[in-house]
């Protein structure tokens, strides 16, 4: 339930996992005397219930959106802007929570609402020009007690859902839903949607259903099943050569979040002036693909990171209207941040996993 407006005095310390520079788990510091941040103009203080873990606060811990941090070029890179990375840093990329307190210029209506973060903050900059900070990169994120948020993007959700739940939404789906809209996924499309298991993945899964596609999941075999008995039409093989299972010119559309030597292949499976939708490369960032496979089927490929305007808003109202599912593994609570990050590392759920703040 949203807090009420006589909600106790917000401290002036509060528990967060502090990243200390890049490296292993053992450069997060979860501490309790972190000074709460100070709402300024056009802001809400959020007080954090649930934050999601995500593959970019790992790649962004380890320096991954670099290639390496072994040497200070590398690190001054880091973020998946290719901007350096200030210390210490609250991570985080997915909250739910309450807002708590209103900065200049923003209803103080709002306290009490129950918020999701959009991941993005889009910034007009005075030359015309625009501005993109991720959610716990450029800027503090969610794996604390309280965090801020420009007021645009705190998106009040109404919905029966936990907060936990809700914790599986913000980044992963935006980041499907971002491929699903430039792909543009219609009735009848047949879709093949890669590393169907993860965050990213799952959540295209139903988005692609949500618009009528005919949906094809990749999946270890050791997830096959469990994918298959949510009800997605046919799932496939990761081990597998998707071009000998599906055929040439088998898909309209391909979800990509792993990247990775398949590529070559799956571009093959897709019909004349196809869409190959890419936000992720877990599976390998440097592929060997056949140029003559896209230029002479007129294939399309789209490189998917920052959504536009609207599409955050989008995904609050399907939340609301019921026709989303969140899948979630596993709750761990924030102290445990190392722990669930070695359980994300190591693949063997499906859907997402949530710190509860």
């Amino acid at each position: 339930m949203p807090f009420s407006h006589d909600t106790p005095p917000i401290p002036r310390r509060m528990r967060a996992a502090l990243l200390r520079g890049h490296g292993d788990a053992s450069m997060l510091d979860v501490r309790d005397d972190v000074p709460v941040p100070r709402v300024g103009p056009g802001e809400v203080l959020i007080r954090v219930t649930a934050a999601g873990v995500n593959n970019t606060d790992i790649a962004v811990r380890t320096g991954w959106y670099s290639g390496s941090v072994q040497r200070d070029a590398d690190a001054a890179q880091a973020l998946w802007t290719g901007s350096a990375m200030a210390f210490p840093r609250v991570q985080g990329a997915d909250a739910c929570g309450y807002i708590v307190a209103t900065g200049a210029g923003v209803d103080s209506a709002r306290i009490g609402e129950r918020v999701l973060v959009e991941p993005i903050f889009h910034y007009r900059l005075p030359d015309g020009g625009e501005q993109f900070d991720y959610f716990g990169s450029e800027c503090d994120g969610a794996f604390a007690e309280y965090t801020l948020a420009p007021s645009v993007h705190a998106h009040r959700v109404r919905s029966m859902l936990t907060d936990a739940q809700l914790a599986c939404f913000p980044c992963a789906w935006s980041a499907a839903e971002n491929m699903i809209q430039r792909a543009r996924v219609s009735a009848g499309d047949r879709v093949l949607v890669t590393a169907a298991s993860g965050g990213v993945g799952s959540a295209a899964l139903q988005l692609a259903r949500r618009r009528g596609a005919e949906v094809i999941a990749v999946a270890s075999y050791a997830k096959a099943p469990e994918l298959a008995a949510l009800g997605f039409e046919r799932v496939i093989y990761r081990e597998s050569d998707p071009l000998k299972v599906l055929g040439p010119d088998s898909l309209d559309v391909v979800i990509d979040s792993a990247g990775g030597p398949a590529m070559k292949s799956i571009l093959q499976c897709l019909s004349r002036g196809g869409r190959y939708a890419v936000a992720g490369a877990i599976a390998g960032a440097e592929v060997g693909i056949d140029l003559r496979t896209v230029y002479l089927k007129d294939l399309s490929i789209l490189g998917c990171t920052v959504f536009p305007a609207g599409l955050f808003a989008d995904l609050v109202g399907y939340i609301e209207r019921g026709e989303l599912r969140p899948l979630l593994a596993a709750e761990y609570p924030l102290e445990d941040i190392a722990i669930a990050q070695e359980a994300f590392l190591r693949k063997a759920h499906i859907g997402k996993i949530v710190l509860s703040i």
